[in-house]
């Protein structure tokens, strides 16, 4: 699907020099002389390179056809993340290094939506939030500030983050799975 450059949006995937590439940043620039044009940092998808590219507004640019579908979670291997399909049943196995750090926080039974390009996997997107337990962290130091210090804490999938001083080892949490921030104390 062709869109004029002006329409390119972060977070986009389009199509371009052969290749797919995610639109990480883009500045609009109107120069004194000449046409305005966008700059756009964009990185690929299959390489993991980046590049900047320039557009003029008026050029046209493919935007990539993309394809989400939701699937529960079954299993980790040493290298694979093993998923299966809602409707069809049918499995499929997703190499942990397209998570990163998400596969840990992968549970059974976990509904994600896998994001596919020509029926190949690119991206996998958990819900906003997951229920995690607090594995260990440091006791309070009494006479430290009360203006919101936090200390560090480490899940039970081995995931450090930092915590408000009342959580203690034990304790669930809900945890935002986008940023690995700690959101709620759950009762």
């Amino acid at each position: 699907m062709k869109i004029l450059a002006n329409e390119i949006k972060p977070g986009m995937i389009i199509e371009y020099k052969n290749d797919c590439w995610n639109v990480l940043k883009i500045q609009h620039v109107k120069p004194g002389k000449g046409g305005a044009f966008n700059q756009v940092e964009l990185k690929s998808i299959t390489k993991g390179t980046k590049l900047n590219e320039r557009f003029r507004s008026s050029e046209n640019v493919e935007k990539a056809e993309l394809e989400e579908k939701k699937f529960n979670f079954l299993y980790l291997d040493e290298n694979n993340c093993h998923f299966m399909d809602n409707e069809s049943f049918e499995q499929i196995s997703i190499p942990k290094s397209l998570t990163g750090e998400k596969h840990k926080l992968l549970k059974e039974n976990l509904e994600v939506s896998i994001t596919f390009m020509e029926e190949k996997p690119i991206s996998i997107d958990l819900p906003n939030n997951i229920e995690c337990i607090i594995e260990s962290t440091d006791g309070v130091v009494k006479g430290q500030t009360a203006a919101s210090s936090y200390k560090p804490a480490i899940l039970d999938n081995g995931i450090s983050i930092t915590v408000p001083p009342f959580i203690e080892s034990g304790e669930k949490i809900i945890l935002d799975t986008r940023t690995l921030e700690y959101v709620k104390k759950v009762n």
